[in-house]
């Protein structure tokens, strides 16, 4: 069996690049053959659209995308969430259903977890789905879901038994997001923008298929999720060019993709939220003629640092995945780490600005990125998983510190018996 070595892959994926990469074709087009050769998510094993490549050779796959001006695989929630995680505990049938729509960009997904009652504490949740025949009936409450008004479905995690532990009367749907009962509210933000919104159920439906993983047995599929999701935070994009949205409520596949690689999906600010603008500020203490000032310069030398802590830590979580061990205590301090980078690259943002800092709008220093990625700071510190929340899982379950008092007595109570916050559970 011949050995897969880094320039076997770079020459194989050069070669198809020259065969398939065309600017003239539509997205759709396009990702869909990206789906079809296994390059979208080539460590996905050959059977889903992969090629059961080892994780450290998918960068030389970006980085021949990179090379040849081409468009990278969908972004979102999709590959980043749903995918590794039907990989892991979906059904074949479920695989088939899911897993080509998430990589030809056909199907977005949004991530349906966090309620008004259960943010920190997620498996609090109260929204309640009961069984109808060879469906599900759901009803409750999430927020913070980024991505809610496009996206064609949802990993919806709901409470099935209440009679059950909190954290064991739980179970994980993939829910259509376009049907009657569930209404989408965007979120408005201090940024200006939406990029959150708030879901409601009322008597939603969602077939007995798309239950992943086991019923009442959805918090292992969820923490499956959440891991995917601090790995994901923790060591940024993928490095490819360009920027697009996948689903078609974006209303961006039938578009010619070459329009699309310099990230015109996405405008200028919200690529660097996303964490998408490399060289930001560098490329602004240049423009404003702060880049020789010496303490300006020792921030940005610890930032980049920061971020190769980060680029390593990324590499211990795919190590971890190749070894079959999923991604573990790495998940953790990499998004304790973005954390981190974000709220420097805030400081360092403002520093530079100095006075204009306090300006928001197109006509300021970098066309007002710098104060954007200011006012989003905060969020990142509290998204998938507060830090604080990140401290007690690394406290506990990697230096073995005590609990919490009544950890384990709350763990074993009927949900129905706790009480949340001043009420007792819904039942």
């Amino acid at each position: 069996m011949a050995v897969i070595t880094d320039e076997l892959v770079r020459d194989e994926v050069r070669s198809w690049l020259a065969d398939n990469w065309d600017p003239e074709i539509s997205l759709a087009e396009w990702w869909d053959r990206l789906c079809e050769s296994g390059w979208a998510a080539p460590t996905w094993p050959e059977q889903w659209f992969g090629r059961g490549l080892p994780r450290e050779l998918a960068g030389v796959v970006n980085e021949q995308l990179r090379a040849a001006g081409a468009l990278g695989p969908p972004s979102g929630l999709g590959v980043l969430l749903a995918g590794p995680t039907i990989l892991t505990h979906g059904t074949d049938e479920q695989r088939e259903r899911y897993l080509r729509p998430i990589l030809n960009g056909q199907e977005a997904w949004c991530q349906l977890f966090s309620e008004p009652g259960a943010g920190s504490d997620l498996a609090s949740l109260q929204t309640r789905a009961e069984r109808d025949g060879d469906e599900w009936i759901v009803n409750g409450q999430k927020v913070w879901t980024s991505g809610g008004q496009t996206a064609d479905l949802g990993m919806l995690v709901a409470r099935t038994d209440p009679d059950a532990p909190k954290h064991k009367g739980i179970t994980y749907f993939a829910i259509e997001m376009d049907q009657p009962g569930v209404e989408v509210r965007p979120l408005r933000e201090m940024t200006g923008r939406s990029l959150f919104s708030e879901v409601f159920f009322s008597d939603a439906r969602v077939n007995q298929s798309a239950v992943i993983g086991e019923l009442n047995g959805g918090w292992a599929v969820a923490n499956t999720t959440l891991a995917n999701e601090r790995a994901g935070l923790g060591s940024g994009g993928s490095g490819a060019v360009g920027g697009a949205m996948p689903g078609r409520n974006a209303k961006q596949l039938e578009r010619r993709v070459g329009d699309l690689t310099a990230g015109r999906g996405r405008d200028r600010a919200e690529r660097a939220v996303a964490g998408r603008q490399a060289g930001l500020l560098e490329k602004l203490a240049k423009d404003v003629g702060r880049d020789q000032d010496p303490n300006i310069r020792q921030r940005l030398a610890e930032l980049h640092i920061l971020n190769e802590v980060g680029r390593y830590t990324a590499l211990r979580v795919k190590a971890a995945k190749a070894s079959g061990r999923g991604p573990g205590p790495e998940a953790n301090t990499a998004k304790l780490l973005m954390s981190r980078i974000t709220r420097l690259s805030r400081d360092v943002g403002l520093e530079i600005l100095g006075p204009n800092g306090m300006i928001m709008g197109p006509d300021t220093p970098g066309g007002g990125v710098a104060q954007e990625l200011a006012l989003f700071a905060p969020a990142v510190s509290i998204y998938g998983g507060s830090d604080e929340v990140q401290k007690n899982i690394i406290g506990e379950r990697v230096l073995g510190l005590p609990k919490e008092p009544d950890a384990d007595r709350v763990k074993t109570m009927p949900f129905r018996e706790l009480k949340v916050g001043t009420q007792r559970a819904a039942s």
